[in-house]
């Protein structure tokens, strides 16, 4: 892999005689020149004392990157692990993530973006610490070599890359560096544990919440009732009675209306807010209702009314089929709900912002706060934190938005805290959908068309990833898992009907995936039944020319003991998936008990490419597993009086540990580049159960959750 000489920043020594490296774009070489020891585009910095500082530009919200990506750095380096600490990265340009253009973290991308550059950087400061001690002894470099954070003479001769370091700050970076083969690997592929466990065991890691500053003030913000509702008028003078607090402050943003108390604490805070007396318009969405919007999005779906084509090969119309299967499928509005509540500190001063806060997208972050302080972007400085569960959430610019607002106006720092109540009923959800499915089968039983309408909302309009998502004026992530279904059937036709009736709606874990893997893993399911074939083995023929997919689903069926025996009163049903980048089957063995689904074991196969740290890999299967799994279950937001229905746990409900199925997984082995892991585990389930439970009692389900059903 070639590396050009002006992308690789090689800034001076270090306070004490370590030296630093970077490699980022070309853009930062300018900050980088200027830097006189640690600069904010530097991925690593190793000290006199043998230590090796990995910074990593992704946010931690439980994934894994904080071990996963300096796992990259230390294989090429080939650096001994134990050397190895790590540092979040500043916002700052030179950290933009390489698909976004912005810094951020989603898109279980982490690992796929960040393959090549972070083994390069790791590779090049390798090459300079060897070129370091070519020079020390007078050698020839290609007599070197390295082995865990030393470079080894023809001699015997070791020097530590400590010890190199300083020598090494003044060598110019090589035009290309070779790469590791597979074969190689030492760290990459090892089942690691954790660099942030042991903080998070001991109560020192600091996520969002812990923030805390001289002075600071708590907020609690009042918000409409209605979704879009306008705050007409209120009365704060029973609120500012109440001990503690300190302001009370009308809240008007784009993404944000309603009434602040800050006060000394949280507790203060809230009660002030319940003593607000406020006046609402509830406007248009007074009488928006789940029942009406099932209503209006049927009947898009059953005339395709307003829809754009998002796939066509063959003539759907003109396949002839022997048996046609048609269905209606719908999936409703779900909440991220992390479990640390959301929350954002923030410092405005006259030179600038601070922030505190667990985020995903520090670079949009930077702008917005800089647009509402009135300063530079650069000006912003973000303290990244731990999340407390991202699953997208956290990429939404709200929290932070009312954040920097209300500092500014009370010229103080300011945390802003949402309770679950907060959160569940006046913010972001995956959009409600309705999907029309009609699948041809010919006189063998054979699939030979497979069409779908489906009706949902628009999640990249109006957000920073318009341009990249919506072409042709089709949202990907509205048709993802239909518009690119992987069965070979000739005639396929899948359209998408825009349907915006004025809920907020973001990015959840799996995005489009979640819902449309439940339509289009169902009905194939529907499809095999219809065919008189086994699901398992429908699949698999029709996955012949999709390799990656049939081995999941192969080895799911193996492990599962797909075809044999069960106890009286369980059943399996299977599904497969691709999505971000990576191949996931599942097979749920289910069972009623007082007539509700209890899932008893799932078996997952994944082929995730290159599985960096299969501790890992296996743990988010098993996370984003689950979390599908509360989803399909219980998660449903639903709309009565233009006001949402739940509001926390109790009635928003999440799989309980004594419902959590036995767990398999099994990864596929592969030297492919690394697929996404967070968020793959996702779309299988839901259909997989709805598939077993249709084995076990015959009756389909085409509506989620599935426990209000049985």
């Amino acid at each position: 892999m070639a590396i050009n000489r002006r992308e690789f920043i090689k800034v001076s020594a270090l306070a004490g005689g370590g030296f630093a490296i970077g490699f980022a774009l070309p853009a930062t070489q300018v900050l980088a020149a200027e830097a006189k020891a640690f600069a904010p585009n530097q991925w690593i910095r190793i000290t006199p004392d043998n230590l090796v500082t990995v910074v990593v530009d992704k946010s931690e919200m439980g994934q894994g990157v904080y071990t996963g990506l300096p796992m990259l750095v230390a294989e090429e380096l080939d650096v001994d692990w134990s050397k190895i600490r790590i540092e979040a990265a500043p916002a700052a340009k030179e950290y933009a993530h390489p698909w976004f253009g912005v810094q951020g973290t989603g898109g279980s991308s982490s690992m796929r973006a960040m393959w090549q550059p972070l083994r390069q950087a790791g590779a090049t400061a390798r090459a300079m610490l060897v070129a370091a001690a070519a020079q020390t002894w007078k050698v020839d470099p290609a007599q070197l070599s390295t082995e865990y954070g030393a470079v080894i003479g023809p001699d015997g001769k070791r020097a530590t890359f400590g010890q190199l370091a300083a020598r090494a700050a003044s060598i110019a970076p090589p035009k290309e560096v070779p790469l590791k083969d597979s074969s190689a690997f030492k760290i990459i592929g090892k089942p690691l544990k954790r660099l942030d466990t042991p903080s998070k065991t001991n109560g020192t890691a600091k996520f969002g919440m812990d923030a805390k500053l001289p002075g600071l003030l708590t907020a609690v913000v009042a918000r409409s009732p209605v979704v879009g509702g306008k705050l007409v008028r209120f009365n704060a003078d029973k609120a500012k009675a109440i001990k503690g607090v300190k302001m009370v402050l009308p809240v008007t943003s784009p993404t944000s209306e309603g009434v602040a108390v800050l006060a000394q604490n949280y507790w203060a805070a809230k009660l002030g807010r319940d003593a607000l007396e406020i006046e609402w318009d509830a406007g248009p969405n007074a009488t928006l209702s789940t029942a009406g919007l099932r209503e209006q999005m049927s009947k898009f779906a059953e005339s395709g009314e307003g829809a754009l084509m998002a796939r066509k090969e063959g003539d759907v119309a003109a396949a002839s089929a022997a048996k046609m299967v048609e269905a209606v499928y719908e999936v409703p509005y779900l909440v991220h709900a992390p479990m640390e509540p959301m929350n954002c500190t923030a410092w405005v001063k006259p030179d600038g912002v601070e922030l505190w806060v667990g985020s995903q997208a520090q670079g949009p972050n930077q702008m917005t706060a800089a647009k509402i302080a009135g300063c530079k972007p650069e000006q912003v400085k973000i303290h990244t934190l731990l999340l407390g569960g991202g699953f997208g959430r956290r990429f939404a610019p709200d929290f932070l938005v009312e954040a920097v607002s209300l500092s500014k106006d009370a010229k103080l720092p300011v945390k802003v805290v949402y309770s679950r109540e907060d959160d569940t009923k006046a913010y972001y959800y995956r959009p409600m959908a309705i999907a029309t499915l009609k699948g041809g089968l010919d006189a063998e039983g054979k699939a030979v068309s497979f069409e779908a309408t489906t009706v949902c909302d628009s999640l990249a309009e109006g957000t920073g990833f318009e341009a990249m998502i919506i072409k042709d004026r089709i949202d990907g992530t509205s048709v993802e898992g239909l518009a690119d279904i992987p069965y070979s059937i000739a005639n396929v036709k899948v359209d998408w009907v825009k349907f915006s009736p004025g809920v907020r709606t973001w990015f959840l874990r799996s995005v489009g995936s979640t819902q449309n893997i439940f339509f289009s893993e169902s009905f194939i399911d529907e499809m095999a039944h219809a065919a008189g074939k086994d699901p398992f083995e429908f699949r698999r023929v029709l996955l012949e020319k999709h390799p990656r997919h049939q081995a999941v689903l192969e080895l799911a069926a193996q492990k599962a003991g797909w075809g044999s025996p069960l106890p009286e009163g369980r059943a399996r049903g299977i599904a497969v998936a691709e999505s971000f980048g990576s191949f996931v089957a599942q097979v749920a063995e289910v069972s009623l008990e007082n007539d509700r689904p209890r899932v008893h074991r799932v078996v997952i196969a994944a082929d995730v490419g290159t599985a960096v740290n299969p501790n890992q890999v296996v743990a988010q299967m098993e996370g984003a597993m689950v979390y599908g799994l509360s989803a399909a279950l219980y998660g449903e937001i639903t709309l009565k009086d233009g006001k949402v229905e739940q509001s926390n746990f109790n009635d928003y409900p999440v799989l309980r540990m004594s419902e959590m199925p036995l767990v398999e997984v099994h990864l596929v082995k592969s030297a492919e580049n690394p697929g996404g892991v967070g968020e793959p585990g996702t779309p299988p389930i839901a259909p997989a159960v709805a598939n077993a439970l249709f084995a076990l009692i015959g009756k389909r389900h085409r509506k989620l959750p599935l426990a209000k059903q049985a």
